[in-house]
């Protein structure tokens, strides 16, 4: 591919693909809400419905990866709205775009998340399997929805179900390391619910190999093929920063600190990525230990 657009560039993930893509001389347009200021800038507003197609024509690719963060607040009945509407609205716009242009995109690869499937407990679940129940399950089943318009107009469609992205500069393992370096890690709640995480590395190469097989269409799921337990996590960011993980955050505190959103930090999503490893493709940090060194 040549010509690709990416919404979401500045976030953690969005950033470092379109460093990658531009590093292998693709010409790469990042979607932006102000005025633009350079050449590779394209001018959006999910909120008004509007995209400058003009400036899409040609791209071979749109890569959606905008979305409010989803653990930067608390859950209020406002910043939920803002979580849904960021996703939803935007996806809305650029999947209607690709359908409109009068030469449609060879894919359209969109964000979604491992919450789709909410909580599972200890069992393992692929894409084969059904939407959970709560407020991240039904985000995702609309989120994807919204990808209609350009899965119907005959551009190959892939849904990016995203686990908890291992990195220093960004997402919830941004958060853990200074809790882990200054000693003050540990497990959270009992412990056994299951983490899917996915190198950043991993889930940048998995996107590069997404765009590029297209035999790949539907929900995939980027998380490494090992889930690991909170247990697991605390003892491997212990093993790897050399600190003790005595402390624990109970249930109860959880529950009181973060509101409604603790019953995802205390939920099990045991996701694994069959479609991912069928396609052909290979993790180069495929244990959280090894996750957790890259970052």
């Amino acid at each position: 591919m040549t010509r690709i657009a990416v919404a979401g560039a500045s976030g953690l993930i969005g950033s470092a693909l379109v460093r990658s893509l531009t590093a292998d001389g693709h010409d790469v347009l990042r979607l932006v809400r102000r005025a633009p200021r350079a050449a590779d800038e394209v001018r959006w507003d999910p909120k008004k419905s509007a995209v400058d197609t003009d400036r899409l024509q040609g791209c071979e690719a749109i890569v959606n990866l905008a979305g409010a963060g989803v653990g930067d607040h608390r859950w209020t009945d406002a910043y939920k709205r803002e979580i849904h509407d960021s996703r939803v609205l935007g996806t809305t716009v650029l999947a209607e775009a690709a359908a409109a242009l009068d030469t449609r995109p060879r894919v359209l690869l969109n964000g979604s998340a491992v919450g789709y499937y909410g909580d599972t407990g200890s069992r393992a679940v692929d894409e084969s399997a059904p939407a959970g129940d709560g407020f991240l399950p039904s985000l995702c089943v609309e989120w994807e929805a919204a990808t209609a318009p350009a899965h119907q107009a005959g551009v190959r469609t892939v849904l990016a179900r995203t686990g908890l992205v291992v990195s220093r500069d960004g997402g919830a393992w941004a958060k853990l390391f200074p809790l882990f370096k200054a000693g003050l890690g540990g497990r959270m709640g009992d412990g056994r619910q299951y983490w899917s995480y996915i190198a950043l590395h991993d889930h940048v190469a998995a996107l590069r190999h997404i765009l590029d097989t297209e035999s790949l269409t539907g929900p995939v799921n980027l998380t490494a093929p090992h889930p690991a337990t909170n247990r697991e996590v605390t003892a491997a960011m212990g093993r790897v920063l050399h600190r003790p993980t005595l402390f624990t955050a109970p249930a109860p505190a959880l529950k009181l600190a973060l509101g409604e959103m603790a019953g995802d930090v205390l939920g099990s999503t045991r996701a694994v990525p069959t479609r991912l490893l069928e396609s052909g493709f290979e993790f180069a940090f495929p244990s959280v230990e090894q996750a957790i060194r890259a970052a």
